[in-house]
C-alpha cells in the first residue's frame, strides 16, 4: 500500500503548536461564569468553606467583593450570585427585599467593579421555609401562578440593585413572560433574561444543597423540574421560554446532557449557557484529590466537550482555575 492510499490524520497531530493551529474548540476567559454564594451576615468579611465542594465558600460582602477582585485581575467578566438570607419565611420575602442579600451584593459589585457582568439567579427556594421554589398549596403542592408574582418581584428588585442580566430558575411555567412583563413596565425593557429553560431533577445537584441551604424540608422537586429521561420535552421547554422573552437559555446540568444542549444548538440561535453543576465540580474534585485524575487536564477537556456542543456560555465553579490554566 502506497503511504497515499489511506488517510494520514496524524500529521496534523505532530507537534504542540501543529495541535494548537488545528483546534476547533477553545474555551476562553469570555466563556466562564463564576457562581458565588454571598451570605447575610453583619460579618462583612465571613467565610466559611463548603465541605462538599472544595475551594468554594459562604462569603460575606467584604469576603466575596475581595474574592471577586482577585479573579477580575486574572480576566474574570461575569458572575453569578446565589443569596443566603438571614431569615426564611413561607412567602420567601428576603427574595425580593430591596435590602436582601443579593441586591445589597449586586449594589456592592457594581460599585467596585463597574465593568463586571453581574447575573442574579432568581428563585425563591434559598428564601422559603420548606425549601421548595414557590408558594404552596395547604396540601403541600408548590403553587404555579401565584409563584410567578414573587418570582417576577424579585427579578424587578435584582434590576433596581444593579443587576445586568436575571436568570430565572425555578422551572414555573410562565415565569419568563411574567418577569420580561415585570422589567418592561419599570423601565428595564434592555436587561436580558437568562432562562435556566431545561433544568433537569438531577441528582448533580447535591453539594448545592450544602452550599445554598436550600434542601426541601420534604419531598423532592420532580414534580417542576424535568425528568432526566426526557429529550423532546427540552425542545418545547426552550420554545416557550424563547416565545416568552428569554433573551438566552441555559441547560442544567451540562456534562450529563450535552445530547440536549447540541440538539438546542442545531434549534435555536439563541445564546446557550451551560451550568457545569456542583456535583459535576465536587466529582472532579473527589477524584483529583484521590489521585485518580489530573484535575487541570480533565477540567479543561470537561470544559472543551461542553463548548463543542454548543454552549456560548459555561457556568463552573472551576472559573477561578481556569483562568490560571489559561494564563499559563
Amino acid at each position: 500500500m502506497h503511504a497515499f492510499d489511506f488517510y494520514r490524520g496524524r500529521r496534523l497531530r505532530r507537534t504542540a503548536v501543529i495541535r494548537d493551529l488545528v483546534r476547533e474548540t477553545v474555551v476562553t476567559t469570555n466563556d466562564l461564569i463564576m457562581p458565588y454564594f454571598v451570605v447575610e451576615t453583619a460579618d462583612a468579611a465571613f467565610e466559611k468553606p463548603i465541605g462538599a465542594m472544595p475551594g468554594q465558600y459562604q462569603l460575606g460582602l467584604d469576603a466575596l467583593s475581595a474574592r471577586v477582585g482577585r479573579a477580575m485581575a486574572k480576566g474574570l467578566r461575569a458572575v453569578l450570585l446565589f443569596g443566603l438570607p438571614a431569615a426564611k419565611d413561607e412567602r420567601a420575602s428576603g427574595a425580593y427585599a430591596e435590602e436582601g442579600v443579593v441586591q445589597r451584593a449586586v449594589s456592592r459589585l457594581k460599585r467596585d467593579y463597574p465593568d463586571l457582568c453581574v447575573v442574579t439567579d432568581v428563585c425563591l427556594c434559598e428564601y422559603t421555609s420548606h425549601g421548595h421554589c414557590g408558594m404552596l398549596s395547604p396540601s403541600g403542592e408548590v403553587l404555579n401562578d401565584p409563584t410567578l408574582d414573587l418570582l417576577a418581584r424579585t427579578a424587578l428588585s435584582h434590576a433596581k440593585a444593579g443587576a445586568d442580566i436575571v436568570a430565572p430558575s425555578d422551572m414555573m411555567d410562565g415565569r419568563v413572560g411574567a418577569i420580561r412583563a415585570a422589567l418592561d413596565e419599570n423601565g428595564f425593557s434592555h436587561i436580558p433574561i437568562m432562562s435556566y429553560a431545561v433544568k433537569y431533577a438531577s441528582s448533580f445537584y447535591g453539594p448545592f444543597r450544602e452550599a445554598a441551604e436550600s434542601a426541601p424540608a420534604f419531598g423532592d422537586r420532580k414534580a417542576y423540574q424535568m425528568d432526566p429521561a426526557n429529550a423532546r420535552e427540552a425542545m418545547r421547554e426552550a420554545a416557550a421560554d424563547l416565545g416568552e422573552g428569554a433573551d438566552m437559555l441555559m441547560v442544567k446540568p451540562a456534562l450529563p446532557y450535552l445530547d440536549i444542549l447540541h440538539a438546542l444548538r442545531q434549534s435555536c440561535d439563541a445564546p446557550l449557557a451551560a451550568y457545569h453543576v456542583s456535583g459535576e465540580y465536587s466529582m472532579l474534585k473527589a477524584a483529583a484529590q484521590n489521585g485518580w485524575i489530573d484535575e487541570k487536564r480533565a477540567v479543561m477537556e470537561s470544559m472543551t466537550a461542553i463548548k463543542r456542543a454548543g454552549a456560548d456560555l459555561i457556568i463552573t465553579y472551576f472559573a477561578e482555575d481556569i483562568l490560571d490554566y489559561i494564563r499559563a
